[in-house]
């Protein structure tokens, strides 16, 4: 089984989630994504999403859970964790650190369309994420989750098809395998 860690962030609607889960199937890896966990939570608290964001921006144990998981899956190997602080907390622990960027207008325009919404909720939204995130990741752990310095690989999402993007991520990954292929056995 491989062993290979491969941790992804991204901004909010920057195709994260959609290139997490093509690198695990492409590689036979299992996906563990920190945002599905976290949605998980807002549902059983009958609460929305954004809701369990400010919820969160107080109480510091709704993402101390949620990293935790990520980092105990990730010791297990095999896997591709996803998640908005990913690259960041497992910095010592995965292989591979990959973060997705695209211009906030971009993303909302995508997260209208995948949502339903408005694109003046879409762009609020993300707004909010983005605050809420940034200064959780900041007060709780002291990140600057916008230094892209961590991560082994940035992908702007803007210009290129899925398809495309897909080919820059496997073509990485490809050439880490070869050099380490004892990870991917």
């Amino acid at each position: 089984m491989p062993c290979v860690v491969i941790a992804v962030s991204g901004t909010p609607g920057s195709g994260k989630t959609t290139y997490s889960r093509f690198i695990s199937e492409y590689y036979g890896l299992r996906y563990v994504s920190s945002g599905h966990l976290f949605r998980e939570i807002a549902r059983e608290r009958g609460i929305d999403f954004l809701q369990l964001h400010r919820e969160a921006e107080k109480n510091m144990e709704i993402d101390m859970l949620i990293d935790q998981k990520a980092i105990i899956e990730a010791l297990y190997g095999g896997v591709v964790v996803e998640g908005h602080l990913a690259v960041w907390v497992l910095k010592d622990i995965a292989h591979i650190k990959v973060i997705f960027d695209a211009p906030r207008e971009v993303r909302a325009e995508r997260i209208a369309k995948r949502d339903g919404i408005s694109f003046e909720e879409a762009l609020e939204e993300i707004i909010q994420r983005e605050k809420s995130n940034y200064e959780r990741a900041l007060k709780y752990y002291g990140l600057n989750i916008r230094d892209y310095s961590v991560a082994d690989l940035v992908v702007s999402t803007q210009h290129l098809p899925p398809e495309a993007i897909k080919r820059v991520v496997s073509t990485y990954i490809d050439a880490y395998r070869e050099k380490y292929p004892q990870l991917f056995a």
